[in-house]
């Protein structure tokens, strides 16, 4: 009996330090808080309850309208009634000081009671303001819903589960970033995105060892499979429909609060050249336009190199009747063509960053203005041909076709590399170039799959929807790309079969 109530006080002893030190963090808590001219920290009239928040992050309405007038009315300060009477949904007691330094920095109001030193009322007061949905700025297409997502996680999953109504559509949310404890969600339909896929993303985001997530493309960078590839390898997108096109093909999605967009993986090379308005135009047109799109996106990488190739190493390619005229444009031209073409590119590139950094009307007047004014005095001026000018335009005005903002940057990069290559072994050079670029593509991978699919591992299916876009009818199974769970989407026989409406 003596050594069970010796046990008894022993622990009876430590349960009372362990209060205490509880009690010294929260005090040393509160006193670091109070450092900050945004937390505010009070007594509730006299009823013995203390209040605390950061009033910065707080909804004024609920501190006065639901918590206040509780509190004033309470005749004993018990945080067991408090809990029981305060009209909001999130409420917990709780004396983990962790606990309790992490959600008041998010949000959430702390009470005290005078009965209780080293224990706290914990509630939601969070102000979640954002700005309102609005219409894409960088994805814009003519036909199909206008919405765009914005800062907010919560808005963010809402805009996808509105357009997705099922059970099994899942979201993990994750907290990356030591410094900014930034929300992350990974979201994917359960029974058709692939487990190992969903393991894989998870895994990465838990092994980011960083101080700050301030948007999706930190992620994009910091889970990569190849972070020095110039190409992207999730897909970054604004728009909301087209995250619902990937969750129902078995991609997974990340959102990130903070962030107006949303990554998407695995991805492949030829997803980058679709375009929202593919989907809700006929198959045929959208089909002409995608091939539009791919032929532009190569005249833009290639048109530059071959001037430069053949007017350096290749002259008998050109025609008799053409060779006149780029005779008379570069008679009194004093510059080889290389230095010709990066002179015009830098000015391009140049008059491009002007009209992104710049304010809306202002840039649109500087590119437009600016390149009429700067090409024309480069062609009066005698430091370029009239006939470069217009391949330079064109490839730059061709460059702009392309849907996916990332791979417009990529686009901008690779074409120096095949200018350096021209110019020191002509279109072998620019093959050599080729040859290094499609290699690099083979052997990239996104989320551990084939990049460059479905051109290599040439994939029959997948080529449904690649260059072009064949009827919804005979798409009736989800890429191979992304290895689905559940590889069926519908019955073709059943799609086929189509009746007149007089039978």
């Amino acid at each position: 009996m003596m050594w069970r109530n010796r046990k008894k006080e022993k622990q009876s002893e430590f349960i009372k330090k362990a209060e205490m030190k509880s009690e010294e963090s929260l005090e040393e808590l509160y006193k670091n808080l109070k450092k900050s001219s945004d937390f505010k920290c009070y007594q509730v009239g006299s009823t013995g309850y203390q209040i605390a928040y950061f009033n910065t992050l707080i909804d004024d309405h609920v501190v006065n309208q639901l918590i206040l007038p509780i509190l004033k009315m309470s005749t004993s300060p018990s945080l067991s009634d408090a809990k029981a009477s305060i009209p909001v949904q999130e409420l917990t007691i709780s004396q983990d000081v962790q606990e309790i330094k992490k959600k008041v920095m998010t949000g959430h109001v702390l009470v005290k009671s005078s009965e209780s030193n080293f224990h706290v009322l914990i509630i939601f007061a969070a102000n979640n303001q954002t700005r309102d949905v609005s219409i894409p700025e960088v994805e814009f297409s003519v036909v199909g819903p206008k919405e765009a997502f914005v800062e907010s996680i919560n808005e963010n999953t809402r805009l996808i589960r509105k357009r997705l109504p099922i059970s099994s559509l899942m979201v993990k949310e994750l907290t990356i970033g030591t410094l900014t404890q930034t929300r992350v969600g990974i979201i994917y339909i359960d029974g058709i995105a692939n487990q190992e896929n969903v393991n894989t993303v998870v895994q990465r985001l838990n092994n980011i060892e960083y101080d700050q997530i301030i948007d999706s493309s930190f992620i994009t960078q910091m889970i990569a499979d190849n972070s020095h590839s110039p190409f992207p390898q999730f897909l970054d997108t604004e728009r909301p429909d087209r995250v619902v096109e990937g969750l129902v093909e078995g991609k997974i999605g990340i959102l990130v609060d903070g962030s107006p967009h949303v990554l998407t993986c695995p991805t492949t090379i030829v997803e980058f050249f679709s375009a929202s308005d593919d989907y809700f135009l006929p198959w045929h047109l959208a089909s002409v336009f995608r091939l539009i799109r791919l032929f532009a996106v190569l005249f833009s990488v290639l048109s530059t190199p071959l001037y430069v190739a053949i007017l350096t190493y290749h002259h008998e390619m050109i025609p008799e009747e053409l060779m006149t005229t780029i005779v008379a444009s570069r008679a009194d031209i004093p510059f080889p063509p290389i230095l010709e073409v990066i002179i015009l590119e830098i000015a391009i590139e140049l008059l491009r960053e002007a009209g992104a950094r710049l304010p809306t009307k202002i840039g649109q007047t500087i590119g437009i203005v600016g390149g009429i004014v700067i090409g024309t005095a480069a062609v009066d001026a005698g430091l370029t041909s009239n006939v470069l000018l217009i391949i330079v335009a064109l490839a730059a005005l061709a460059s702009f076709t392309t849907p996916v903002y990332q791979i417009g940057n990529t686009i901008r990069l690779i074409r120096f590399p095949y200018l350096v290559g021209a110019q020191l072994w002509g279109l072998i050079g620019v093959s050599m170039v080729m040859a290094f670029y499609i290699g690099h593509l083979i052997k990239l991978k996104s989320l551990g799959r084939p990049f460059f699919a479905p051109i290599y591992p040439l994939r029959f299916r997948d080529l449904r929807d690649a260059f072009i876009r064949l009827p919804f009818s005979r798409q009736s199974e989800r890429p191979v790309q992304t290895s689905p769970e559940q590889v069926k989407r519908f019955d073709q026989n059943k799609a086929i079969k189509k009746r007149d409406v007089d039978e």
